[in-house]
């Protein structure tokens, strides 16, 4: 017997199954409400000076202080379970290349953490990206080379948010989906991969200087980013033009989850 073609064999009757082609389409539709809700959020930071968190952890936070918040939480909690467990799928049972398994399996564990943060906020036991992120720079810097691997972190979201600008740029984020959206969704998301490229990147900066400075209290999250961007010369004007693009991103999304080719 094959315990690995089984498990393979398997993995893919899961990834066919419509139930999880189901629950990938509901957390593409929680992947618009997060991103929605987070060029909301930036521009209330840019013009308004918002404390609230310019990162999932404040999206999350303004849908807990909804009166059906919790349930909504519930909802997009198992969306984003539902993608994560289509990316494992894709990663064990799919015949492509390693890289596109590799990247489904990395996408596996975004999700995975993004529907445990959702059931956190959902239990009124919320948590912050900021700190997580923090935490995880103090980590690093603790172990031996500990400043390179935070700037190697860096590089690599850097590389991401490459990855991101190029997807938008090129528009070749229309093969994941079965048939053209439209002009409209396709502006939407070529404005939107490309402004989350950028969002990537300001995150990815932030590491890079942290590990070359040796200052691991430069490292941030999204929110860190957003807000430092906005001090900034035109800077409410530069962090207005990344949430519109995320506002773009969350309308693709939408898309995506009618037309997502699962």
């Amino acid at each position: 017997m094959n315990d690995g073609s089984d498990v393979r064999d398997a993995a893919r009757r899961v990834n066919d199954s419509p139930a999880t082609g189901g629950l990938a389409r509901l957390g593409y539709l929680a992947s618009g409400v997060l991103h929605v809700m987070l060029g909301i959020i930036a521009i209330q930071v840019a013009w308004f000076r918002s404390p609230t968190a310019a990162d999932q952890s404040g999206a999350f936070a303004a849908l807990a202080r909804h009166p059906v918040g919790a349930l909504a939480l519930v909802v997009v909690a198992v969306g984003f379970a539902g993608l994560a467990v289509w990316n494992v799928t894709e990663a064990v049972g799919s015949a492509r290349g390693v890289g596109d398994r590799a990247k489904a399996a990395s996408k596996s564990v975004v999700y995975g953490v993004l529907a445990w943060t959702a059931v956190r906020f959902a239990w009124g036991a919320p948590s912050s990206a900021e700190e997580q992120s923090r935490d995880f720079t103090a980590s690093l810097w603790t172990h031996p080379g500990g400043r390179f691997a935070v700037a190697a972190v860096g590089l690599v979201v850097l590389g991401v948010a490459v990855y991101h600008v190029h997807k938008g740029w090129t528009r070749t984020f229309l093969q994941d989906l079965v048939k053209s959206p439209g002009r409209f969704v396709t502006a939407a998301g070529r404005v939107g991969y490309v402004a989350r490229g950028i969002a990537l990147a300001l995150v990815g900066g932030l590491f890079v200087a942290a590990g070359v400075r040796a200052r691991p209290d430069q490292a941030g999250g999204l929110d860190t980013a957003l807000r430092r961007l906005g001090e900034e010369y035109s800077g409410a004007f530069l962090l207005t033009v990344i949430a519109v693009g995320l506002v773009a991103y969350g309308v693709y999304s939408f898309a995506r989850a009618r037309w997502t080719r699962t």
